[in-house]
């Protein structure tokens, strides 16, 4: 009654023992392929962990410089302006994981909460009834008036750019996780795991337990059962080329180091832009929202120009090390092209088949 093992020659093999074969074929099969994805996937974890650790060192570092600004430019308003701060650093940080936000809306909505602070504490320091309407009222006209100049847009810009090739990066790494092991659970079809038993227990119900199948013979019978997985091999050769491409922006003008600690520059020229346009923007704000309650006449505190610090150049130093990580991981990834190409090559090395021998197993007989 035996289904695949059917020989001439008496046989020591029952079906019950065919049906323990194909288990052991699809558990071996699994096996295998995970040993060899085992490396690639480690690769692909371990740049998505180091990306992940390097880039939330570098929010940190770039929103402790923004806080900083605050505290040592703008005193009068730095305690009511950390809350923004820190929404506007967690936006983006939600961006590049993959949400369903906006770099310009974390920015202009940055931008909204900033206008009535430095309008309040800088422009007119003489403000004490800050209603919650009038802080309504200034938010949205921040967006007419347009307080910030070209800063906040040339913000928009410049982040886009970065944190664009850094969002598409991080999800290209996760659908590679996703990729592989999609294919270390693809279910072997009847046909094939008849074939394997064929291949490699069929001998044993000869007493041949020691014969390996010939080479030819297990390639035929491994890109026939991983037809489907070779078939991959054009859309991974594309997905590497994209890994190769949104590195290369990343590590170009689009540098998201650069980027990042950029945004304390941009803020402090654009609240500079406002307080040198005080007056224009008051005689506006008036018109639109009223005059709030005064006390006194009080200077604005001095415009205190920003020195920039050298620690940015440190900064940049420190993480250069990223940009070596991003070099390694495509050089190894442009060697891994031919992944599910060579699949059955791969399966077909090593133990599985008899190399140094002219006697093998072509599925019907020892030659």
């Amino acid at each position: 009654d035996l289904q695949i093992c059917q020989h001439r020659a008496p046989t020591c093999c029952t079906k019950k023992m065919e049906e323990s074969y194909q288990a052991a074929v699809r558990r071996e099969r699994t096996q295998s392929i995970q040993a060899l994805n085992f490396e690639l996937k480690y690769m692909i974890v371990g740049h998505i962990t180091a990306f992940q650790e390097a880039f939330e060192s570098l929010l940190r570092f770039a929103e402790n410089r923004t806080s900083s600004l605050f505290e040592t430019a703008y005193r009068p308003m730095a305690k009511e302006a950390a809350e923004p701060v820190k929404e506007l650093f967690t936006d983006i940080s939600l961006y590049i994981l993959g949400a369903e936000t906006t770099v310009e809306s974390a920015v202009l909505r940055f931008f909204d909460s900033l206008f009535p602070l430095v309008y309040s504490r800088l422009i007119n320091p003489g403000i004490t009834d800050l209603s919650e309407d009038y802080t309504e009222c200034l938010r949205l006209t921040r967006q007419d008036i347009n307080p910030f100049g070209r800063y906040s847009k040339n913000m928009v810009t410049e982040l886009s750019k970065s944190l664009w090739a850094s969002r598409m990066l991080s999800q290209a790494l996760s659908l590679g996780i996703e990729v592989i092991n999609t294919t270390e659970h693809a279910a072997l079809t009847k046909e094939c795991s008849k074939a394997l038993v064929k291949m490699q227990y069929c001998p044993h119900c000869q007493g041949l337990t020691l014969i390996r199948p010939c080479v030819g013979y297990c390639l035929n019978v491994m890109r026939g059962c991983l037809a489907s997985v070779s078939e991959l091999d054009a859309q991974w050769r594309e997905y590497i080329s994209t890994l190769e491409y949104l590195t290369n922006e990343m590590a170009a003008s689009h540098d998201l180091e650069i980027a990042l600690t950029g945004i304390r520059n941009s803020i402090n020229e654009a609240i500079l832009h406002a307080q040198l346009n005080g007056p224009q923007l008051s005689a506006t704000v008036d018109k639109v929202c009223g005059q709030p309650k005064q006390e006194g006449n009080l200077s604005s505190d001095n415009i205190v120009p920003l020195k920039e610090a050298t620690e940015i150049q440190t900064f940049v130093m420190a993480h250069a090390s990223l940009n070596n990580k991003r070099r390694e991981f495509i050089n190894y990834m442009k060697r891994s092209r031919t992944f599910y190409a060579s699949i059955a090559e791969r399966l077909c090395d090593g133990d599985l088949v008899m190399r140094d021998s002219s006697t093998c197993w072509n599925g019907e007989d020892v030659v």
